[in-house]
């Protein structure tokens, strides 16, 4: 058996056209500065400087350190493919002001530095103190990987060092772990980068003793001279109902181990997840892997949504139970999605099986994508599924973050940088290197480097993916080399077919886990053709979802698709579809950026039959509409009105 696969890095890859390219530049040009712009007028970097004080306007938030860290990351990245001076001088402007507000024993928290001096640690469950940590952290590695400059990575070298003496099994430290998980996850990259095993095992350390009797976060309030079970946390945290205690809501109601359904706030979860794999993958820790697996299949089985949204519940922003994925009120928070793809490309590195690959893939093309305006500077917080505007004029749905149209910016940002740090990082999604060969797990138009057993090894993707399902794989090598090229077949496509310099060859048992394994002499100029057939095609939720029993979605290739009120008119929940609807798809060059529309005869029925009346006996008459369906990442970016997922079938 294969070990683990290594990543190919982001910077090895080059979106040279294409889809991914068009994204990665509306993120450098356009997102990236306009999330610089907020940080500025919000004060969070400002507020680094450290001189506010109790009293005066524009009070730091405990968590603007990590937005101020995620915007680090995301141009660290662009800067390997896209030199700016400008910007790299914005960074080390920043990371100066860092390093002179750094305490002597390497402590750095904007928050517990002016706001709440001397309180440091004294409510890891609530407040984002190694949340922030995490970030920063992450921020310093993807720094010192792009630009090879150390500086931000010592800082945080110290801040690591000094979490590393405050928190562990020894008898003087602290035996608790964060709120809100993310520092578990940075501190194997930063382990990764540096090779210092104190950093992995803190991280396991976080993880292990997470949900241990008693439980830390009660110990916590109780240190504080609160009562755990009266403070205002406790009496928040008791409105949602958890049915595996309020606990349940930070995955700390259990040993990581020994949880079997995904619980709580779906942030949260997924970093956590993420980072159970990530140490079940470095230590060799079988158990932690296990136990991926099995809230893998509870989440992607019974708690997701088609466009890879998970956290169906607005309050605490979490998981609910199995089935229920409502799509008007859900909530499905662009960070979610995001975490989902951490969580799902660790898996991938671990399992080598493309079911993994291929929820990154939905989640991409859809649950992420969607977070982000065509203009690249407004935001989703939220992601629904269905829209009706007056749920939203009468304050029906009253969290502003449920709102049907994206926003410049929120007081809770997360979902904005986080956004932008995954399209800037993408390509290390792409590639994956294992002891037999290389692995090609998703699709777009690129270029990229590798080596492999001290061949230098160089792959093209020729497509237009995701429009078109054609792509052609051209390799480039210094000497003929033999091993095998696995290349992902997509989980939606039915009829897959492949041919290698022009003559045709079979898939039949030669793909294993997801994938075909082409294993042969390779050499220079050789080159695979594939072919994905992108029909549209009507999906059907599973019976015990109550919410889409008698419904259907489009799907085209990766791409979920849905109705918009501006192409298609208003009631489009009365609009049925039959089980044999013909649909015609057309690229749309001028529309939306450039989509495939998929077009289609439905019926509604007579509104004006129903004068006068609210419930009737009588079989009402129908009428034939034409429907358009667009890409679901690419909805209310016109008008506002109406929007639908999931259609009546026939």
């Amino acid at each position: 058996m294969e070990k683990k696969m290594t990543p190919v890095i982001w910077k090895a890859v080059d979106f040279d056209g294409g889809f991914w390219k068009e994204r990665q530049e509306l993120n450098l040009n356009v997102t990236l500065n306009a999330e610089y712009e907020q940080l500025v007028k919000t004060g969070r970097l400002e507020a680094l400087k450290q001189q506010w004080r109790p009293g005066q306007p524009g009070n730091p938030h405990h968590y603007w350190d990590s937005d101020v860290a995620k915007w680090i990351e995301t141009a660290a990245y662009t800067l390997s493919y896209h030199a700016d001076d400008k910007l790299e001088k914005k960074i080390d402007t920043i990371i100066n002001t860092i390093e002179k507000a750094q305490f002597d024993d390497g402590y750095f928290n904007t928050y517990f530095t002016i706001v709440e001096p001397g309180k440091r640690w004294t409510n890891l469950h609530v407040m984002h103190e190694l949340y922030c940590a995490g970030h920063l952290i992450e921020a310093a590695v993807a720094y010192f990987e792009s630009t090879g400059k150390r500086k931000f990575l010592y800082i945080m070298i110290a801040y690591a060092d000094y979490i590393d003496s405050v928190f562990g099994p020894e008898e003087d430290k602290i035996h608790g772990y964060p709120g809100h998980e993310e520092i578990e996850l940075a501190l194997v990259k930063l382990y990764r980068v540096t090779g210092e095993k104190r950093y992995l095992a803190l991280s396991k350390y976080f993880i292990d003793e997470r949900g241990k009797t008693p439980n830390f976060f009660e110990q916590e309030a109780r240190q504080r001279n609160e009562d755990p079970d009266h403070s205002p946390i406790r009496e928040s945290l008791n409105r949602n109902y958890l049915a595996e205690g309020p606990y349940a809501l930070f995955q700390a109601h259990a040993p990581v181990c020994q949880q079997k359904t995904a619980e709580g706030h779906a942030v949260r979860a997924m970093y956590l997840y993420a980072a159970m794999a990530d140490a079940g993958i470095e230590t060799g820790d079988s158990s932690l892997l296990d136990a991926c697996k099995v809230l893998w299949s509870n989440v992607t089985e019974k708690r997701m949504s088609i466009t890879g949204g998970v956290g169906t519940f607005d309050e605490g922003e979490r998981f609910t139970y199995d089935y229920n994925l409502p799509n008007e009120a859900v909530y499905n928070e662009t960070c979610a999605s995001i975490g989902l793809i951490f969580w799902a490309h660790r898996m991938l590195l671990a399992t080598f099986d493309a079911k993994y690959a291929d929820i990154i893939e939905q989640t991409l093309f859809n649950g992420v994508l969607s977070g982000v305006s065509l203009s690249g500077d407004r935001f989703f917080y939220s992601n629904p599924l269905a829209v009706s505007p007056g749920m939203y004029s009468n304050r029906i749905i009253r969290n502003p973050r449920l709102s049907p149209q994206r926003q410049s910016w929120f007081e809770v940002s997360c979902c904005p940088p986080n956004l932008a740090r995954l399209v800037a990082s993408l390509g290390g999604y792409f590639y994956s290197l294992g002891e037999k060969g290389i692995y090609i797990h998703l699709y777009g138009q690129n270029s990229s480097q590798m080596t492999f057993k001290g061949t230098k090894v160089g792959i093209r993707q020729h497509t237009e993916f995701p429009w078109d399902g054609k792509i052609r794989i051209e390799l480039s090598l210094d000497s003929p080399l033999d091993f095998a090229l696995s290349v992902r077949i997509p989980g939606w496509c039915s009829t897959p077919s492949a041919s290698i310099n022009g003559t045709s060859v079979s898939l039949a048992g030669i793909v294993k886990d997801g994938f075909a394994g082409f294993k042969r002499l390779w050499q220079s100029g050789d080159y695979i053709d594939l072919a994905f057939p992108m029909e549209p095609v009507l999906v059907e939720a599973h019976p015990r979802v109550r919410q889409n029993c008698g419904r259907a979605a489009i799907k085209r290739g990766p791409l979920v698709y849905c109705l918009e009120e501006v192409d298609n008119g208003d009631r489009l929940w009365d609009v049925s579809l039959s089980e044999n609807t013909d649909f015609t798809s057309t690229f749309k060059k001028d529309l939306l950026g450039g989509i495939v529309t998929v077009k289609a005869k439905g019926k509604s029925r007579k509104i004006e039959d129903w004068d006068g009346t609210l419930y009737s006996s009588q079989r009402s008459d129908s009428y034939e509409r034409e429907i358009t369906a667009i890409p679901y990442f690419a909805w209310s970016n016109r008008n506002p009105g109406e929007m639908i997922v999931w259609l009546r079938k026939e």
